[in-house]
């Protein structure tokens, strides 16, 4: 009886698991404004917990939402008479930090209420476009070409310095190949590794399985050869499967290839919905906990979402956002131009 007992109860786990996520048929959104500002535009958010968002502007502003509350740690920033325009943050435990996009760059660090600069960088071609933490130690940011390599910064003390890799220790890139500054998703961690996207001329994706001490770069099918087309977003859930996404900013409703999944950890890339909706997209985002099969998708065209991993996508707002982070499947946080929203998602 134990023997049949037990038989069953493997039996059972089995087939539960094989069914596995089921998908909802649709969602619908609902927007809470916690933040309206015509002078700024915000397209770097990240998430600490369901009630609290970090966020940095276009006006050198920078501050946390928590509990429908905006705590503007600065209002705004001003360097050597330069107003930063923030497009990428990252944060630890212990302190958030922002970079601007142009020339000069800065990343700025703050701490206890206080503003450090930790890193400065001249330059014609100076231009960078997001920024993450591997752990409270380890972080990147990375920006465009200013030689024949993208611009990556590393630091290993939580972000106190920051050096640049030489271009002999990373990929070569080609001729007008750089990245995109639209949502600070140009790079996606998982544990150790890192996946960058890039576009223009060529749209790939460079890899390091060691926090940047090592380099490989993947081939895309993503539309590409202008300056404004490629990826503009990338989403890995775990080491082997990821997302990208991007188009063509300067035809936002055009027929293109501008989605494509992995499931070998970005060696290769399969596209999705080739010339179907969205087919402009700033960010890219896996629902979580549903298995890959949940994603969502906002540009200035809307908010947009499959439940089907990417193979078939409905709009579900007309709303314009630039950025879209998830808590969990049924909550969420969007920035775009002059506005941050908490958003349900039922």
């Amino acid at each position: 009886m134990k023997i049949k007992i037990a038989s069953l109860l493997l039996f059972s786990i089995l087939i539960s698991c094989g069914k596995g996520y089921k998908s909802r048929e649709s969602v619908t959104v609902e927007f809470e404004y916690v933040k309206k500002d015509s002078t700024a535009s915000y397209r770097a958010i990240e998430i600490a917990n369901d009630s609290t968002v970090v966020y940095a502007g276009s006006n050198g502003s920078f501050g946390v939402i928590t509990g429908g509350k905006d705590l503007k740690l600065a209002t705004s920033i001003n360097t050597d008479t330069l107003v930063p325009n923030f497009r990428a943050l990252a944060f630890h435990k212990d302190a958030a930090f922002a970079i601007n996009i142009g020339n000069p760059a800065y990343i700025y660090k703050f701490i206890n209420g206080a503003i450090e600069m930790t890193y400065k960088e001249e330059g014609e071609k100076v231009f960078y476009n997001s920024m993450k933490f591997f752990d409270e130690l380890n972080g990147i940011a990375v920006g465009d070409p200013t030689e024949n390599c993208l611009s990556i910064l590393i630091t290993r003390d939580g972000g106190k310095n920051w050096g640049k890799i030489p271009c002999e220790y990373l990929p070569a890139t080609a001729e007008g190949e750089a990245a995109f500054a639209a949502s600070n998703t140009n790079i996606s961690i998982v544990g150790k590794e890192a996946w960058i996207a890039t576009g223009g001329k060529k749209a790939r994706v460079f890899h390091t399985s060691d926090m940047g001490i090592n380099w490989e770069v993947f081939e895309t099918p993503i539309v590409q050869g202008k300056e404004a087309t490629g990826i503009y977003s990338i989403h890995f859930r775990n080491k082997k499967n990821g997302i990208i996404a991007g188009g063509d900013y300067t035809d936002k409703f055009g027929d293109s290839a501008n989605k494509a999944i992995t499931k070998d950890g970005g060696k290769t890339w399969n596209l999705i919905a080739e010339n179907e909706a969205p087919k402009y997209v700033s960010c890219v985002q896996f629902v979580p906990k549903t298995r890959g099969k949940e994603i969502m998708a906002v540009s200035t065209n809307g908010l947009f979402y499959s439940n089907n991993a990417g193979k078939n996508w409905q709009k579900i707002s007309d709303e314009a956002f630039y950025s879209i982070r998830f808590y969990d499947k049924n909550n969420a946080w969007v920035a775009g131009n002059g506005k941050i929203a908490k958003v349900k998602i039922n």
